[in-house]
């Protein structure tokens, strides 16, 4: 049995440890907003919070995350009548073609602006990783740094 907390709430998994965390979280927990991508770790579209920190949940074996804390994009904003800085920026600058990454692509960024709270371009194309078949980057860069100035503006905490 694995133990660990999602979006706040306790959760047992009494499955094969080495069953992906994305699996977890969609099959088991219903939590569907986190994507199933590649399935090697390389789109992002997976990305979720683990111990605060971006992580790709499609190559994270439940048996990793034991005792963890993990955020996925159900759980980002503080409530349920507001917008986490990034996901207003992202209605903003009406990021999503598709939308199929952007719940990837939205915790990757709260995980950016949490470690570099005022980024760069050049940071910007260092730190996200995150593929959007689309092409929306140019898009999803603006809203990045509007993310930011609504964070510095005191928008909520971008965990």
């Amino acid at each position: 049995m694995v133990s660990f907390e999602v979006n706040s709430e306790p959760v047992e998994f009494g499955g094969d440890e080495d069953t992906p965390l994305l699996w977890v979280l969609r099959d088991h927990l219903d939590l569907t907003g986190t994507r199933f991508g590649c399935g090697i770790g390389q789109c992002g579209a997976c990305t979720v919070h683990i111990g605060g920190r971006a992580q790709r949940a499609c190559v994270t074996p439940v048996s990793a995350v034991r005792d963890a804390s993990i955020t996925t994009i159900e759980g980002l904003a503080p409530d349920a009548e507001t917008l986490h800085p990034v996901q207003q920026a992202w209605v903003e600058f009406d990021v999503p073609q598709c939308g199929y990454c952007q719940a990837g692509q939205i915790m990757a960024t709260a995980d950016l602006l949490r470690r570099n709270p005022a980024p760069t371009d050049d940071d910007i194309d260092r730190e996200m990783s995150n593929i959007c078949r689309c092409g929306t980057y140019a898009r999803i860069r603006k809203a990045i740094h509007r993310a930011a100035e609504l964070t510095a503006k005191g928008g909520s905490d971008a965990s």
